[in-house]
């Protein structure tokens, strides 16, 4: 049983920064693409950005090119996302998620574990 938990969650003004984090357990993410998502409230639940099994690859939503950062430590089974500059659009529950597909495919239906999601919200 894989197990997905995030954190990092909170408020903040825009322009400011938020890191999350997700930590795994139950199969250590070398083996998988870990992809974080998001959901605003009465919006489809969307692609944000993602790393590959061996961290060369990185994708990201055009909406947070340049704002956003995917990392992973794989000696704590631990992937972040960096968020800078965030602005209201931002708002949202983010999840992440592993796969077993290479980085990084945008349609949530190709993940197979997911987190609980931990709430982001951005105030103007």
């Amino acid at each position: 049983q894989v197990q997905l938990v995030e954190s990092g969650g909170g408020s903040v003004q825009a322009g400011g920064s938020l890191r999350l984090s997700c930590v795994t357990s139950g199969r250590t993410i070398s083996e998988n693409t870990m992809v974080w998502f998001r959901q605003a409230p009465g919006k489809e639940r969307e692609f944000v950005g993602g790393i590959g099994r061996k961290s060369v690859i990185t994708d990201y939503a055009d909406s947070v090119k340049g704002r956003f950062a995917v990392s992973r430590d794989n000696a704590k089974n631990t992937i972040y996302l960096q968020m800078n500059s965030l602005t209201p659009e931002d708002t949202a529950n983010y999840y992440c998620a592993a796969g077993t597909y290479g980085c990084c495919s945008t349609r949530s239906g190709d993940y197979d574990f997911w987190g609980q999601g931990t709430q982001v919200i951005v105030s103007s």
